[in-house]
């Protein structure tokens, strides 16, 4: 029998990628969960089946059950999204904020809106230098109701993004805010697009990278947390 036929994906493996969109790699420097955080972040309201979506009622026990497991020894969490659900895409964030274990995330593509604070929530951050983030105010869609008390309310939500941003990240929160709020740069909106050094520049994300040193630097934090 072929000596490396265990490290090849079993007919068991295939099932979490397909519903999931996640994977465990095993290896002797330790085991890693691969979860990729992809399309819309799908919060209370159901998304069209035609579009791309990570559903918050799915990843939430999933980041609680990896804690928990003595057989995970980090997280790689790949991200390749456009925005989605602020109040879902937060709650995902302060959750893998709040793990112990090695965490590294890895933005492949784009990270936006909502998604910035998901690149930022783990222990260590990567970009491709071809990855774009898109910075801009909280928007809601539907009815709104243009009393005093709605407008508070984006502001709290506001407010409540840009400390967990400035918080997991090294971006001055002044550079943020003036990203989120600059014109000119988006048609018919306000906001900003960086791309992967720009992202680095500012503080936003840790470092550049790709697979190999996203996945490098986990199996160092998994050595040091060992020690």
């Amino acid at each position: 029998m072929d000596e490396n036929q265990d490290q090849l994906p079993q007919e068991g493996d295939i099932q979490p990628i397909i519903d999931l969109g996640s994977s465990v790699i095993h290896s002797a420097r330790g085991n890693i969960y691969v979860l990729t955080i992809v399309g819309q972040i799908e919060g209370h309201q159901l998304l069209p089946p035609t579009s791309k979506s990570t559903k918050y009622e799915h990843v939430l026990p999933l980041l609680a059950t990896l804690e928990g497991s003595e057989q995970i020894d980090g997280l790689l969490i790949l991200l390749n999204n456009g925005g989605g659900d602020v109040e879902a895409g937060l709650a995902i964030s302060e959750v893998i904020a709040s793990m112990s274990k090695p965490t590294v995330s890895l933005v492949l593509g784009g990270s936006h809106s909502i998604g910035v604070p998901l690149a930022v929530s783990a222990k260590q951050s990567f970009i491709a230098p071809s990855a774009a983030m898109t910075i801009h105010p909280v928007r809601l869609n539907g009815l709104v109701i243009g009393v005093p008390q709605t407008f508070y309310y984006f502001e709290r939500i506001q407010e409540r993004i840009l400390q967990f941003v400035t918080a997991n990240s090294n971006v001055k929160r002044e550079a943020f805010t003036k990203l989120m709020l600059q014109t000119g740069e988006l048609a018919a909106d306000v906001g900003s697009v960086i791309y992967g050094e720009e992202a680095v520049e500012l503080g936003l994300i840790d470092r550049i990278g790709g697979l190999s040193d996203a996945m490098g630097r986990l199996y160092e934090m998994i050595e040091e947390k060992k020690c």
